[in-house]
């Protein structure tokens, strides 16, 4: 059941389970975050895959997806049983009014407020995408200052902290990524972190090797669900999302067990009602957990109907019904 893990952390992750189950349901969904753009205006973090885009894009708007292509996702988490991780990846490169307006359409199209991911935003900022928006994610990536300076030369932690300062009203959120050279000592600065700030959630992710990058592997599944386990532990209430991928769906179910409420991060789209996919949904099941998502099945839904009720103009429904209809044909393709 456990997996290659050693006996110390197998029962980190019983006790994980047990503190999970005291606090939540056995129901676990599928996460999907909305990208707006593939461009980034820091874009030199080390490990991440925009580091190596940017000197390949010319004009930050040219990597702007159409706003049709967003709220097509969101139609999809709504029919699809899957709750949006957050919108993020459009700052500096929309109009700033434009990204209010998206986040208030996505926020109509799926029947509540979202969660956001769009950097360090300022006060006024944030209460102009207050009626959409339940909460702010920073993304922290690590917590060890000295690392997080190598890391993400470019992108302060200071600022984030300012912003939750500054949030009244709205949730709090980070994300941080394991497999940088993180040290397991490095926890407390963790735990730390979300007392201070009153984070509501988290986000973990295990990194995975772009190549262009300096890294060459990702942490050992050892490694992941013992600062999740660990996690849980500390904070039983704490809503915990951990971000997979095609190579770990073999470890969700102990991921799940080690106390993540959720799973993010998959490629949902391309690889819909894949075998992949399939494992995913097989592990959650493995876990004792109830999947509340779909990542295989299609429910029978009138797609044209659901663009058509959107309370949008004309030429930007009959834009997100093609775009539609080219994402449920893709889904339908055999993996």
């Amino acid at each position: 059941m456990y997996g290659n893990i050693t006996d110390e952390t197998r029962r980190l992750v019983e006790q994980a389970n047990k503190i999970h189950l005291a606090n939540f349901s056995k129901k676990v969904w599928f996460g999907r975050c909305i990208f707006l753009s593939w461009y980034c205006d820091v874009g030199d973090c080390k490990f991440c895959y925009r580091s190596t885009q940017k000197s390949r894009i010319g004009q930050a708007d040219r990597a702007r997806r159409g706003v049709a292509s967003i709220l097509v996702e969101a139609i999809l988490a709504k029919n699809l049983g899957w709750r949006i991780e957050f919108l993020t990846g459009g700052y500096r490169i929309f109009p700033f009014e434009e990204l209010v307006d998206i986040a208030k359409k996505v926020s109509q199209i799926y029947g509540e407020k979202v969660w956001l991911n769009l950097g360090a935003l300022k006060k006024e900022e944030l209460e102009a995408f207050r009626p959409f928006v339940k909460g702010i994610v920073s993304s922290i990536e690590t917590v060890d200052k000295e690392l997080h300076n190598h890391v993400c030369p470019n992108k302060p932690i200071k600022p984030y902290e300012e912003m939750f300062e500054t949030a009244d009203g709205l949730k709090k959120s980070m994300t941080i990524v394991i497999g940088l050279g993180e040290k397991r000592e490095d926890i407390t600065k963790l735990f730390d972190f979300i007392q201070k700030h009153k984070l509501d959630r988290i986000t973990f992710y295990a990194l995975r090797p772009i190549e262009g990058t300096p890294y060459k592997k990702g942490p050992s599944t050892e490694d992941y669900v013992w600062w999740i386990a660990n996690t849980r532990i500390k904070f039983p209430k704490l809503q915990i999302i951990a971000g997979t991928s095609p190579a770990r769906v073999s470890e969700i179910s102990l991921v799940l067990q080690a106390g993540a409420n959720a799973i993010t991060k998959y490629p949902a789209t391309k690889l819909f009602n894949s075998a992949s996919a399939k494992e995913l949904e097989k592990q959650v099941s493995a876990a004792g957990r109830e999947f509340i998502s779909t990542l295989t099945e299609l429910p029978d839904v009138d797609w044209n109907s659901e663009a058509e009720q959107l309370p949008f103009d004309g030429e930007l429904k009959q834009k997100i019904k093609i775009t539609l209809n080219q994402y449920i044909k893709n889904m339908q393709k055999q993996k």
